[in-house]
């Protein structure tokens, strides 16, 4: 049997537990940091394949980890499960769970025939809070030599070298003002809701001075409690997107003098509060991503260039990537039209296509992983990489 037959062959023989764990999450989505049943059934599915697991890594009560085999190759492989607030899995991490499970296992063989150690990494809330920059910090990452996982996504396969992910930054905005009778006195207020609409007013201009391939997003999660008081505080939530981690700082600064003017305008105070942290934009690795658009025609897939090299999305693997070796390919929901983040696409994504994507990527990581396992040369140059890199914890 050749390495591809040999993991494609285990990842059939598992199909059936595989995508019944991705219909499982996606019957029971559950949001960032909240994602218990959805760690406890993955742990499940790696221990039945016979892997050490450990729950709450990280000090992340729904982190997993999932380990087989020794030596000083460690192939990781990152799972996400998270679901969108209202949506459920609008973004398919049911899809990324089982396929990044599928293809751990398929490596078991492989890892015994060529001596590495595979890791499957639960890695909660990718959709907000950063959790695989938090299990980075940690300490989660340190003996991984390398990291992939595939994502779901419309149309088209996309795997280049030079594909990449926005840099975004998140935050609370809240003002605080007066109430007042917005009737009796109204003069005797300070409308901590106008301020709100100031920003939001000026933000809207501020777009037009800013690059088309920049985003500036959010929404006010407070805003008043009756009609006939003056609101005395509004809470907003905002994030910001560049191309790059270098135009986030000034982005995020601009849009914050926005809020500022709001409460300039109106006499209430501002207060800005991170709520999660930074997501870095993606670095695919080069080998590592060429090696996995390789196989795709095996699938009937080509990889198609992204418009610019990137994408308007944002992913906590991107933070990875800044310190192992990592691949982020999209693999398409074939015939989907749908886009992410809609109840459209989380239809498909426990849809046939999307149990396609699942089976194809599961396969897909494990052949670039044994392919990097049977290089001696490559994967000598892996292992001291990442003998010498520093250690992501701070």
């Amino acid at each position: 049997m050749s390495l591809a037959t040999d993991t494609d062959a285990a990842v059939d023989e598992w199909q059936a537990r595989l995508i019944g764990l991705s219909h499982s999450l996606h019957a029971e989505p559950e949001v960032a940091f909240a994602e218990h049943e959805s760690a406890a059934k993955l742990a499940a599915l790696m221990t039945e394949a016979g892997f050490e697991v450990t729950k709450g890594v990280a000090d992340l009560p729904t982190a997993v980890s999932a380990s087989y085999g020794e030596g000083e190759l460690t192939i990781g492989l990152c799972a996400e499960y998270d679901a969108l607030p209202g949506i459920g899995h609008g973004c398919g991490h049911n899809i990324i769970c089982a396929a990044s499970a599928g293809a751990a296992i398929a490596l078991r063989a492989a890892a015994g025939r060529y001596g590495f150690r595979v890791v499957l990494l639960g890695t909660p809330a990718e959709e907000s809070g950063g959790g695989k920059q938090l299990m980075l910090e940690r300490g989660a990452f340190d003996d991984v030599t390398v990291a992939m996982m595939a994502h779901p996504g419309p149309g088209a396969d996309t795997a280049g070298p030079g594909d990449s992910t926005q840099a975004c930054t998140r935050f609370e905005v809240t003002f605080e003002g007066r109430p007042a009778h917005a009737a009796g006195a109204p003069w005797d207020g300070v409308n901590a809701a106008d301020a709100a609409v100031i920003a939001q007013v000026a933000i809207g201009l501020l777009r037009q001075q800013t690059p088309s391939n920049y985003r500036i997003a959010g929404f006010v999660r407070s805003g008043g409690e009756k009609t006939n008081i003056i609101p005395e505080r509004s809470v907003l939530e905002y994030e910001v997107r560049t191309p790059g981690t270098g135009q986030l700082d000034l982005l995020r600064r601009r849009v914050q003098a926005c809020f500022q003017a709001g409460a300039l305008a109106t006499g209430a105070t501002v207060e800005f509060r991170r709520t999660e942290p930074d997501y870095l934009d993606l670095r695919n690795d080069g080998w590592l991503i060429e090696t996995y658009a390789s196989h795709l025609p095996t699938f009937g897939r080509t990889a198609v260039p992204l418009p610019g090299g990137i994408t308007t999305a944002s992913t906590d693997m991107g933070n990875v990537s800044h310190v192992v070796p990592s691949i982020h390919p999209m693999i398409a929901l074939r015939g989907v039209t749908a886009v992410p983040h809609t109840h459209e696409f989380a239809a498909h994504a426990a849809g046939p296509a999307g149990d396609e994507a699942l089976l194809h990527a599961a396969k897909l990581l494990a052949r670039t992983a044994t392919g990097l396992a049977a290089d001696p040369e490559r994967r000598a140059a892996y292992v001291a990489g990442h003998r010498n890199r520093p250690r992501a914890r701070t």
